[in-house]
């Protein structure tokens, strides 16, 4: 179990984010067509995880823009954007903001994501909610970087994760 706050109340997660070098779950979220998608649906290619609490707070918007403008230079990656909202608001909130270089996803069917993930917030007013979390998945399938955000009100750290993804 992980604890994170929110503007500096802890807030538990159900455990923590899959160890480096571990395979990463796979997995079945929506798309914004309703559609399942899976982890291996992606296979052959690094997924960097955008995990979030909801599209409708200004951090986890912005995080959504900043790695969609991101993504266009990161030949080889593809970026999902992971929350609990509805696969209906995912679509409003890409054709309203012109994103259209990130895979938003769905975990409304899916509980067993943020388990699996250790980012189902267990208590506190985001309860039942995904922590603010950015994952990356080798081609292999292999958990090779993460970063849990320790202030869900907080963006991720975009140049650690970016400077990553150049090294790589």
């Amino acid at each position: 179990m992980a604890t994170v706050t929110l503007k500096g109340d802890a807030a538990r997660t159900v455990g923590e984010l899959p160890d480096i070098g571990s395979r990463a779950p796979d997995f079945e979220l929506v798309g914004k067509g309703l559609e399942d998608m899976t982890l291996s649906d992606f296979r052959g290619f690094t997924v960097l995880m955008n995990i979030f609490p909801s599209l409708d707070t200004p951090v986890c918007a912005m995080s959504v823009r900043r790695f969609n403008s991101e993504s266009a230079g990161l030949p080889g990656v593809r970026v999902l954007c992971i929350s609990a909202d509805l696969p209906f608001a995912h679509g409003r909130f890409c054709e309203t903001e012109g994103i259209e270089n990130v895979v938003n996803l769905s975990s409304f069917r899916s509980p067993d994501f943020g388990m699996d993930y250790g980012v189902s917030i267990m208590d506190g007013p985001l309860r039942g909610l995904l922590a603010r979390a950015v994952i990356v998945v080798d081609p292999d399938g292999m958990v090779v970087y993460r970063q849990l955000v320790p202030e869900i009100s907080s963006e991720p750290d975009y140049e650690q994760v970016l400077s990553f993804l150049g090294n790589r």
